[in-house]
């Protein structure tokens, strides 16, 4: 499947996150210890937000991040406070590059790990429930870009947590309509540009890896002598299919069946339940 990271927090160059960690999405797209493969060279994408601009830019490919020389040139040089990241490992659609995350609708930006099983025998009665006005904005051909587009039809603008739980939910009923034991396996991360709310549920409540990083204030307690922490605010978070490094308290599962909110502010998190549309 993928791995991916979503970064809130000090405007940060994209190569501290991207390529200079120990086990970085870069490392992890050659390397991955808790993904389904060990390689994710399907295409990769970066999207980020700038000052002055409600929507954010996306910088996406069909070829391996590890070798990629225009994202090593961009990253040396693009600033961020909000930024996603993801390497893909096809589930079967096309490597191509509207098939790459992020994915983006107005301020708007979606990336996922996971699947739809399935997929292929749900596909249009899912795409028939896709608003019309949004549906001629999907570009590519895979179930994550539709899930996006559903949620949006589902209200994303209003209430994120309960669009993305019938999303979910409309998944499942279809699924079991065609036969489908367990539809959904998902981690996913969706973003207006100033909240990001991170996902983990699945059918089978066995969901793929993901992680957020603990507050600052406590690393700093625990780790003095790291100059990083003393550069960055107090809001500053990561959410990561895997750890981007072994740095002791740095990192926590997202429990499953789960969902978080990071913003300015308190970050919280909730249980995860679809909703029947």
């Amino acid at each position: 499947m993928c791995r991916w990271l979503a970064y809130s927090g000090t405007d940060m160059l994209l190569d501290t996150i991207l390529y200079k960690p120990a086990h970085s999405l870069i490392d992890q797209s050659l390397h991955s210890k808790l993904g389904v493969e060990t390689t994710n060279g399907d295409g990769f994408g970066i999207g980020w937000y700038s000052q002055g601009n409600t929507a954010p830019a996306l910088l996406r490919d069909v070829g391996p991040a590890w070798n990629n020389r225009n994202l090593r040139e961009m990253a040396d040089h693009v600033s961020s406070p909000l930024f996603f990241a993801h390497i893909r490992a096809s589930t079967g659609t096309a490597v191509q590059q509207s098939n790459c995350h992020p994915f983006r609708h107005g301020r708007w930006m979606f990336m996922h790990n996971g699947a739809i099983d399935g997929f292929h025998l749900m596909r249009r009665d899912l795409c028939l429930l896709v608003d019309p006005e949004l549906f001629v904005h999907i570009e590519g051909t895979t179930d994550s870009e539709v899930m996006f587009h559903l949620a949006l039809t589902y209200g994303l603008d209003q209430d994120p947590p309960a669009a993305v739980a019938r999303m979910a939910g409309t998944v499942e009923r279809l699924g079991r309509e065609h036969g489908v034991e367990f539809p959904l396996q998902m981690t996913l991360a969706v973003t207006d540009g100033v909240s990001l709310w991170a996902f983990r549920y699945s059918t089978r409540h066995d969901s793929r890896s993901l992680f957020y990083s603990s507050r600052v204030d406590a690393l700093r307690r625990l780790h003095p002598d790291v100059a990083f922490l003393r550069d960055i605010s107090e809001e500053t978070r990561l959410v990561v299919s895997e750890p981007l490094g072994d740095l002791p308290g740095a990192w926590n599962a997202v429990p499953e069946s789960s969902y978080g909110v990071v913003r300015p502010g308190q970050d919280e998190m909730y249980p995860f339940t679809p909703e029947l549309v």
